[in-house]
């Protein structure tokens, strides 16, 4: 059967895409923590939990590293979309989908049961996001490792203020839950610190945290697809930018890795 799925960083020689600027920071600390986690239990195989992990943007590449994935999401659409992109990747023997939410996971998984927890846009709509990741990191074996990615407040206000919505930008930037007004989309927005809290709060040690999309969502798309190399180095400047914190305070996302003491 033949590999449809992109992957979530492009592989030496490729032309980068679009996609990767979403993706290649996130997936490239997973990936280390993965391989941190086959070296210190001895199994080339870990049992990996993504909740809300939708279509499989991130398990079916983790499947493909051998890895076996559990997808929980509420979506019937999405978990029908899983099935068919990992039986397209040849990798549906290592990836299963349940319907159900991270409120209620534990009526749909083992607790204490993974090696890892993708815990990936799902944080800004969960009415309580400190039960949520609480939930999450309860899903972990010691020594596990627990990935959250979600919306950064500084990105959104930049992004805003750029675009000329000056007053919107204001209102998000004193808003309790980061939001820029009635028609904003995203329930809840976060900043590296209350982030970090949380996920220290629950009990886990914080290994790195990491902005993302800190200048794709700022550059016109028609230099990005018209200027040769273009794509392929701001990549490149992505992927630098992502670890500093000066860049965490203007990233539209936000990534924290934290490991559960074991």
């Amino acid at each position: 059967m033949s590999d449809q799925t992109p992957p979530v960083r492009p592989r030496r020689g490729e032309t980068p895409s679009r996609a990767s600027l979403r993706t290649a920071v996130v997936w490239e600390v997973l990936r280390d923590a993965l391989d941190r986690r086959v070296k210190a239990t001895g199994r080339d195989a870990l049992d990996v939990l993504d909740t809300g992990g939708g279509s499989g943007n991130f398990a079916v590449p983790a499947a493909r590293l051998g890895h076996h994935v559990t997808v929980v999401d509420p979506s019937p659409n999405a978990l029908f979309a899983l099935e068919r992109r990992a039986a397209e990747a040849g990798v549906a023997d290592r990836v299963r989908g349940v319907q159900g939410d991270v409120h209620g996971l534990f009526d749909v998984v083992e607790r204490g049961g993974f090696d890892a927890v993708l815990f990936h846009g799902v944080l800004e709509y969960v009415e309580d996001p400190a039960e949520g990741v609480r939930n999450a990191v309860e899903a972990l074996r010691p020594g596990g490792a627990l990935s959250l990615l979600a919306a950064g407040l500084g990105g959104a206000v930049l992004a805003r203020a750029l675009a000329g919505h000056f007053t919107e930008a204001r209102r998000a930037l004193g808003d309790p839950a980061g939001r820029w007004g009635e028609g904003d989309p995203t329930p809840r927005r976060f900043t590296a610190e209350q982030l970090t809290q949380l996920v220290g709060d629950s009990g886990l040690e914080v290994g790195s945290v990491h902005g993302v999309r800190v200048f794709a969502d700022l550059v016109p798309g028609v230099l990005v697809d018209t200027e040769p190399g273009a794509l392929e180095a701001l990549l490149k400047l992505e992927e630098a930018a992502a670890e500093s914190p000066a860049f965490h305070a203007v990233a539209t996302q936000l990534h924290v890795l934290g490991e559960k003491r074991g």
